[in-house]
């Protein structure tokens, strides 16, 4: 937490990024077989977001799409947060998904660092890894003798906030405890057209781990996690209402929504020529929602669900070095996630009391899935080839409002596989290939849903909605050395019955209808690239690149929301003792390919932009630095192609902004 970017022009960015999500053990990214970013200890600081999507904007292959300050879900390419599964230390987030980020659970003030695997990662992550796997990894308890503490303070002039966060580790003997806690208070932030209303909420989250070591080989662990958002609104959400007249717009908004996990666990590290590492964890997650409907007219929330989604999860694992040429892992994981909301809308009329009107009930969606992964090495080629089988199971006692409650369960098998190869032919030139498949079953609103929501759709769920089955096939180049690291890759993805909500034509009790629907076929295709070079001593300059088309095969048009061409250049360096600067150019394209057909006219092109960042670290401590940075200099307007909105009412990203930070270690 308290590395600064004088520590990486001492070359800590010339170290190889190591992630642990790609393969399931710590592995060097240049040396796997699929496109993969990791933002570490020396990034995070740098990028100064205040949540998950917000850190991976602009990365090559990922995107944003937001409907509001605190709903940023990232996106890997073109697929968004029902095809992206989030992990938080390797665990599962599971939840439906309704407006909001859930990436917002995620404590990114706590983070150490983010790994993302792009393109599809069912045989390690199971369903719902079509677009791929964001694994947020936090402070561990660790066997430190005696007590260090890292803290860190932050405000941002654009909504005047304020940020905090702290993690404790103290340790003796076999005993190791860590404790973290952040804070983030925010008011609405400032666009260069004025004050964006709705945008500001408060947040804290508290994590906490207590590690017993056996002995020099195996560790139990118990971690406890919560987060709590307060008055959170999403006003990319905001709707006319079908009695404009009376109501006016709806507007989505969360008075309190909080995220809690018990994990235990048990760890086993082999020795010896053949060692086996085993980790085996039990763990209970409940995200409690309270997602309300507000007229702006009317000046009353019309609408008010809450609900809770909790989850119960088992996940057991093992890697095996067979021989310095031969790692086996193999693992199984199993969770059931059960959800029943209340929710109460005014009816008959606007101006009516709220009534009882539950979308569903005692509905859960269960997984269990079995893997195995042999990474094996033949000389300079290294060959990754993974299988998994799932079963996922669906169920509820009834949906809309209790007025059906037959032919609600279903139950899909489905495999998945990956084969991947990599060739060091120098270690500026590594080509490598894969092929994966992965699958994503229906989620428990696209399953379920049927019922009047606040954003001004009757929703119509489908229980026996099919999976989709996406299969990638992808080529690259990577490289790292002292001075130069890169990486280039083509994607093509395939994915058949395509799952999506679609907006009808058909009007239920004065509502248009938004049914899920299975697509026969889309495909989505790319280019991506990064490159960072030491032009000279402690003076790096980089470039990032990404290019996503989406087709939509059965209505024979773009497919919806597909983020635009984007390019970054940037530059950092050692400007005088102890002192770094950095700058960043971000150039978004103007995105015109559009869908029409399916979203009924809905979805407008967006204009172009480019946004400049400046910042500035003092180092005038071993362990301690200020950064002071100014965001958007230009105090550009402009909103993202995937900002939620009325076409041509979309808010507006924050305008020039003023952000300091402090960071220390005792």
């Amino acid at each position: 937490m308290c590395l600064s970017l004088a520590q990486a022009a001492d070359g800590e960015f010339a170290l190889p990024s190591v992630s642990v999500t790609a393969k399931g053990y710590a592995a060097e990214d240049v040396e796997t077989p699929v496109s993969t970013a990791t933002l570490g200890r020396e990034r995070l600081p740098q990028k100064q977001a205040q949540n998950l999507g917000e850190a991976l904007r602009g990365e090559p292959g990922l995107a944003v799409a937001s409907d509001g300050a605190q709903g940023q879900n990232p996106v890997i390419r073109g697929l968004k947060k029902e095809s992206v599964v989030l992990l938080l230390d390797g665990m599962r987030v599971n939840s439906a998904q309704p407006a909001g980020a859930i990436a917002s659970f995620l404590p990114l003030g706590l983070a150490e660092s983010v790994e993302v695997v792009k393109g599809p990662a069912s045989v390690l992550y199971g369903s719902g890894a079509l677009g791929g796997a964001i694994n947020l990894r936090t402070p561990q308890a660790r066997f430190v003798p005696g007590v260090s503490l890292e803290t860190a303070a932050s405000f941002d002039s654009a909504s005047n906030g304020l940020r905090g966060s702290g993690v404790l580790n103290a340790s003796g003997g076999d005993h190791a405890l860590m404790l973290g806690v952040s804070v983030a208070n925010s008011d609405d932030y400032d666009t260069p057209s004025g004050t964006a209303a709705l945008t500001g909420y408060d947040s804290e989250a508290l994590i906490s781990q207590y590690r017993y070591r056996i002995d020099g080989r195996q560790q139990l662990r118990v971690s406890v996690q919560q987060q709590t958002d307060k008055d959170a609104w999403y006003p990319g959400s905001k709707r006319p209402h079908p009695n404009a007249a009376l109501v006016g717009n709806t507007i989505v908004h969360s008075p309190d929504q909080q995220r809690q996990l018990v994990e235990f666990g048990y760890g086993y590290h082999g020795v010896g020529t053949q060692p086996l590492n085993v980790d085996v964890r039990v763990y209970r997650q409940e995200v409690e929602r309270t997602i309300w409907s507000y007229s702006d007219k009317l000046q009353r929330d019309i609408g008010k669900t809450r609900v809770t989604f909790a989850t119960d999860g088992m996940d057991a694992k093992a890697d095996w070095l067979l021989n310095e040429q031969h790692q086996l892992a193999f693992g199984v994981n199993a969770w059931r996630m059960e959800a029943s909301p209340e929710r109460y809308l005014a009816n008959p009329t606007p101006l009516s009391a709220l009534v009882r009107n539950d979308p569903f009930s005692d509905a859960s969606l269960s997984s269990l899935g079995f893997f195995v992964q042999d990474d094996m090495r033949f000389g300079k080629l290294n060959v990754l080839a993974g299988l998994r089988h799932d079963t996922v199971k669906g169920k509820a006692a009834s949906m809309n409002n209790g007025t059906v409650t037959s032919g609600l369960n279903r139950s899909d098998d489905a495999a998945s596989g990956s084969l991947g190869v990599i060739y060091e032919a120098a270690p500026l030139l590594r080509p490598f290939a894969n092929l994966a498949r992965g699958f994503r079953a229906g989620e428990m609103r696209e399953r379920y849903e049927a019922s009047p929501r606040g954003d001004g759709y009757h929703y119509i769920g489908n229980p026996q909605i099919k999976p989709e089955f996406a299969t990638q096939f992808e080529l690259g180049l990577k490289g790292a050395s002292d001075e130069l690291t890169y990486s280039a890759s083509l994607f093509h993805n395939r994915i058949s019955d395509y799952i999506t909500g679609q907006p009808t034509g058909a009007v239920v009790n004065g509502l248009p209808v938004k049914q899920t629907v299975n697509l026969s076929e889309a495909v989505i295709k790319g280019v991506e690239a990064s490159v960072r070079w030491q032009v000279q001593r402690e003076q790096w300059l980089s470039a990032r690149y990404s290019r996503v088309r989406g087709d939509n095969k059965e209505l024979n048009e773009p497919l919806f929301q597909m983020p635009a061409d984007e390019v970054s250049l940037g530059w950092e360096g050692r400007v005088a003792a102890g002192w770094t600067a950095d700058a960043t150019l971000r150039l978004v394209a103007k995105q015109e390919r559009v869908a029409t057909a399916f979203t009924r006219g809905s979805e407008n092109a967006t204009a172009g932009f480019g946004t400049l960042d400046l910042g500035v670290t003092w180092r005038y401590a071993p362990r301690q630095s200020l950064r002071v940075a100014v965001k958007n200099l230009a105090d550009k307007a402009y909103h993202e192609h995937l900002t939620e909105g009325v076409s041509g009412q979309e808010i507006q990203a924050a305008g020039r902004s003023l952000q300091m930070t402090w960071r220390g270690a005792f």
